[in-house]
């Protein structure tokens, strides 16, 4: 078991994580768009948003709204995460996000027109 290893299992322990996790499979948010969809408050959403950074199970992207605001959207980068046991020991295998989540972030608004 290494660091990366412990790291991911220790922050998908936590329930708000997970949440945060299953929503960013779907598209980029932004820390209020979170907020609102998991029923966290900012603090704890910026606390789990920077163990899922460390974990490297999440990216952020610099936004420009249209009033010239920059803000930031967050998106997933891992796909699934696997915890194999055998011959006493186990391992953790993490796949990650085939495209880049900028390109998905593209193509989810190519496809809303």
């Amino acid at each position: 078991m290494n660091e990366d290893e412990d790291a991911v299992l220790a922050v998908l322990d936590d329930e708000y994580a997970r949440a945060i996790l299953a929503h960013l499979t779907i598209e980029p948010m932004s820390v209020d768009e979170l907020c609102t969809a998991c029923e966290m408050s900012d603090a704890t959403a910026y606390r789990r948003l920077n163990r899922l950074q460390d974990a490297d199970l999440v990216t952020e992207q610099q936004e420009l709204d249209p009033d010239g605001h920059h803000y930031k959207r967050y998106a997933a980068t891992v796909e699934t995460v696997t915890v194999t046991f055998a011959d006493g020991g186990y391992e953790v295998a993490v796949t990650r996000s085939t495209t880049d989540p900028a390109d998905r972030f593209t193509d989810l608004f190519e496809g809303l027109s």
